[in-house]
């Protein structure tokens, strides 16, 4: 008997089988497969230059010669402290050449967040850019952790001659001012002419430690091998319809430092020979030129990505007929952000799913033909998931009820760095077979479509009941003026906890928070009524842009 849960082969609605095999390989073998087969193909475009994969392929061979002169050894990490530029690329898969783990930072960590991860990682060298913010960071984690060395890229070299000519002559206080010495170095140091280590690696071996924070406590990091990563990438690249796939040019806006970035366009790209038009940053202007310019293909993001361009004057002006596809990650796509954005657009987004634990992706909805908006789709080939029971973790929920979504299938993690009492918490074993415990609740349909309902850590306890925050948020969505929502369990006295919102309106709508919670609570269970709406200019957000539910429950309990 299987207890997995699976749509019919009859039911399944992407273009490659649910139980096709991957072979997995190691990441540098992964980039010179497609190096063979077109090695001038562009590979990243930057702000008008093209970078080829034979580009990208000499400079993280060269890159792996100068960690080996360094004296890396095998499993060493190697830190990434970048944003979206090409030496990214070169420094990731050049690091693996040599044998090395990569570790992914954000580039908007401070000092102690950077520091403490670079220690609990064993991080030996750090790679970073001349921008002063990135490069005074770095240095200070330099002079007091246990890092060894730091790598200085110029972001000035990175770009087309004319445009790094006119930072490095007009905007001088855009360079940092790097201190070069035995322990700074330049990336061009670091990428010497000769021949390149012979290191091998191979599927087995550990590639990145990717940090994940969880609710509670310190990151972890999730330890996520070159089979994990390239069988991923390859399942990714399984979800795409519409023909010769070194064609297609990813918007590459979302930052390679995150798990999404990292599987959905850098690894998808690299196994397919695709090409990314790639921006340092979000900017919504500039990543709508850019789509235009590069006549992007597939854009994946975040909800509130697509948000900003519907809230820009650029967005009527500007040529999306090249999209095929949008796909939206990282957290819910609000029905009403969804519907507008199709509609003015008239370019599909489909929402999927994943986690930093699972490599990136586990599920989406098909990029044509039949999907459900709501859901986060169906299983990806070669993906199994149960549902377990939100009270014990051990048992599988009731038939029909919803449950904890667990993953079991090539992309899974092998576990937390340096955590093994975590693995207890983190796994199940349900028949023989090693389920990773997402922590989200989820329901699924006849079709094998999954929807997510709420994360098992942030539902509210309301006397005996239990509420989800998100389908409340769902509901005060739908009121014309509000454009964001989090709803969050503030303590009561009576019962514990009673849900509480906070929004923000679109603009030029006017609504009071009384007006709000009267509307919202006529809509709703009696239980998940909440005590107030709290209306906001803002609401926080994570790194890559989606509402930031635990930083709100600290900003305001």
């Amino acid at each position: 008997m299987t207890v997995s849960i699976a749509p019919a082969p009859a039911a399944y609605h992407h273009p490659t089988p649910l139980d096709t095999p991957f072979a997995p390989m190691s990441l540098p073998a992964m980039l010179e497969r497609t190096l063979r087969r077109n090695p001038d193909a562009p590979f990243l475009h930057f702000l008008g230059r093209t970078y080829s994969y034979r580009h990208i392929h000499a400079q993280a061979q060269a890159f792996a010669l100068g960690l080996a002169k360094l004296g890396l050894a095998k499993g060493d990490r190697v830190g990434l402290f970048l944003p979206n530029v090409p030496i990214y690329a070169a420094a990731y898969y050049g690091a693996m050449m040599a044998g090395a783990v990569v570790v992914n930072f954000s580039p908007l960590y401070s000092v102690e967040e950077l520091s403490w991860q670079v220690g609990d990682s064993g991080t030996r060298v750090l790679v970073t850019l001349d921008v002063p913010e990135l490069y005074k960071t770095a240095a200070k984690v330099l002079e007091g952790s246990a890092l060894e060395t730091l790598v200085v890229g110029s972001l000035a070299d990175q770009l087309p001659w004319y445009k790094g000519l006119a930072l490095k002559l007009l905007k001088r206080s855009q360079i940092a001012e790097v201190a070069h010495g035995p322990a700074v170095k330049s990336w061009a140091e670091m990428t010497p002419a000769g021949t390149p280590p012979s290191v091998e690696v191979t599927p087995a071996d550990l590639a990145l430690l990717q940090y994940t924070g969880g609710t509670t406590g310190r990151p972890k990091g999730a330890m996520l091998g070159h089979d994990q990563l390239s069988v991923n990438a390859q399942q990714v690249a399984a979800l795409n319809p519409f023909g010769n796939p070194t064609a297609e040019v990813f918007m590459g806006a979302l930052p390679f430092f995150h798990v999404f970035a990292n599987t959905a366009l850098l690894n998808h790209a690299c196994v397919t020979g695709a090409s990314i038009a790639m921006v340092p940053r979000f900017e919504t202007a500039q990543v709508l030129a850019t789509i235009q310019q590069y006549r992007c293909t597939g854009f994946p993001g975040v909800p509130t990505m697509f948000q900003a361009m519907l809230d820009h004057p650029d967005l009527a002006k500007t040529d999306l007929s090249s999209l095929k596809v949008c796909i939206s990650g990282g957290a819910p796509m609000p029905g009403p952000v969804h519907e507008k954005f199709e509609a003015v657009t008239g370019v599909r987004i489909c929402e999927g799913y994943g986690l930093t634990e699972s490599a990136g992706v586990v599920s989406a909805n098909p990029y044509d033909g039949f999907r459900k908006r709501g859901t986060i789709g169906q299983l990806i080939p070669g993906t199994e998931v149960v549902l377990l029971d939100k009270e014990d973790h051990t048992k599988l929920a009731p038939a029909g009820e919803p449950g904890e979504l667990a993953v079991h299938g090539p992309q899974v993690m092998r576990g937390y760095w340096n955590r093994p009492e975590t693995d207890a918490d983190t796994f199940v074993t349900i028949e023989g077979k090693r389920y990773l415990r997402t922590g989200d609740v989820a329901r699924v349909d006849a079709d094998g479509f999954l929807e997510i309902v709420d994360r098992i850590k942030d539902m509210i306890a309301v006397g005996g009941f239990k509420v989800f925050p998100s389908v409340v948020e769902d509901v005060i969505l739908e009121h014309p003026a509000v454009k964001e929502a989090l709803v969050i369990g503030v303590p009561e006295a009576y019962r514990g906890e009673v849900p509480r919102a906070y929004v923000t309106l679109n603009e030029g709508a006017s609504a009071t928070g009384e007006e709000l919670a009267a509307w919202l609570n006529a809509r709703i269970g009696k239980h998940e009524r909440v005590d107030m709406v709290v209306v906001r200019e803002s609401l926080p957000k994570t790194m890559i842009g989606k509402l930031d539910r635990k930083t709100l429950r600290a900003e305001v309990l």
